[in-house]
Parts: C-alpha cells; sequence; structure tokens
C-alpha cells in the first residue's frame, strides 16, 4: 500500500511539472529615445548652465507593474552631481495606474502630455518640470537613474513646490516596486 501511494504521488508532482509554470512578470521601464547604460542625445540635455540641448523630456514607456499597484511616480536623479547631495532632474506623482506610457516632452513645464490629474514636484533647477542632464564641463560622465514607483495609493498629496527628498520620503512610504533605467551624459 505505501509503494502505491509513493508512485501516486509521484505520479501528482510529474503532471503538476508538466503544467506551464505561472512566471511572474518583471517590471520594467523602457525608452524609445534612450537607450539603458548608452548616452543621452543633446535633444534631452539641458538649455542653460553652459549647455546647449533642446530639454526635451524622453519618451518612457513600463510594464509589468506589481499587483495591487494604485498609481505610479517617476524620479530622475543624478547621483554624481557634485553638490554632496546629488541632483534632482524630475520628479512626477500621481500617474494613473492605467498609464503604461509617457511621450517625449511631457516634462514640460506646461505640462503637456502628462495625465491630466500628475503633478511635476520642483527639480533641483528650481522649478518643476523636466531639466535635462548638464553636468559641469570636464567632469567625467554622469550617471542620471530614471526610476518609476509602482504605489499601493492613488494619489500623493504633494504639489509643484515639493522637493525631490520630500517625493522620495513620500514614495518610499508606499511604494510596491521599482523599475529602474540609467543612461550617462557628459560634455
Amino acid at each position: 500500500m505505501r509503494f502505491v501511494r509513493s508512485l501516486a504521488t509521484l505520479a501528482l508532482c510529474a503532471a503538476a511539472s508538466a503544467l506551464p509554470a505561472h512566471a511572474q512578470t518583471k517590471f520594467t521601464l523602457t525608452s524609445p529615445t534612450l537607450k539603458a547604460d548608452g548616452t543621452i542625445g543633446m535633444d534631452h540635455a539641458f538649455n542653460g548652465f553652459g549647455c546647449t540641448g533642446k530639454n526635451v523630456a524622453p519618451a518612457l514607456a513600463w510594464s509589468g507593474a506589481p499587483a495591487g499597484t494604485k498609481s505610479f511616480a517617476l524620479i530622475v536623479y543624478d547621483p554624481d552631481a557634485p553638490s554632496g547631495s546629488g541632483w534632482w532632474h524630475w520628479t512626477v506623482v500621481n500617474i494613473p495606474a492605467k498609464v503604461k506610457a509617457l511621450p517625449a516632452g511631457a516634462g514640460s513645464t506646461a505640462p503637456a502630455g502628462l495625465p491630466a490629474r500628475a503633478v511635476q514636484g520642483r527639480t533641483d533647477f528650481g522649478k518643476p518640470g523636466w531639466g535635462g542632464p548638464c553636468p559641469p564641463a570636464g567632469d567625467k560622465p554622469h550617471r542620471y537613474v530614471f526610476t518609476l514607483w509602482a504605489l499601493k495609493v492613488d494619489k500623493l498629496d504633494l504639489n509643484a513646490e515639493s522637493s525631490g527628498a520630500m517625493v522620495g520620503f513620500n514614495l518610499r512610504a508606499n511604494t510596491l516596486g521599482t523599475a529602474t533605467m540609467t543612461a550617462v551624459f557628459g560634455r
């Protein structure tokens, strides 16, 4: 009898392993205008502080958000800035969960291309909206870390005066997961 139960258990295990596994979808952030670990082009670079870029926010797309995601937030940060605390280039919160992409230029101060309820916080350039890369001349190329946050709340109580640190504090308190992409820029 014990032998029959062992055979039955083995048969059940074999049958279960033959079933397709339910794969966990990976949360990813991509861009049709930036290559991960690639160099950021002048279209996206800042226009000011000695830089002559077009200051157009890159197009971004994402997939595989964690279950229970109620909204998204996006931050772009330069950890290599010689400020002692890095540099916030863009913060956007309250992107509805149904949104899966932002078009190029979405970070203008207009704010063209952003969902109606999205809020851009103040960057280290002193105002809301996309502020492209512009490291000091002669400095090594800087990394620009794009992080999309899947949040467990519909809305964060932040506004256009919210600093990058305030945005980051609220994100960490409400996150379900993150997707990150890094690109570089130097001059």
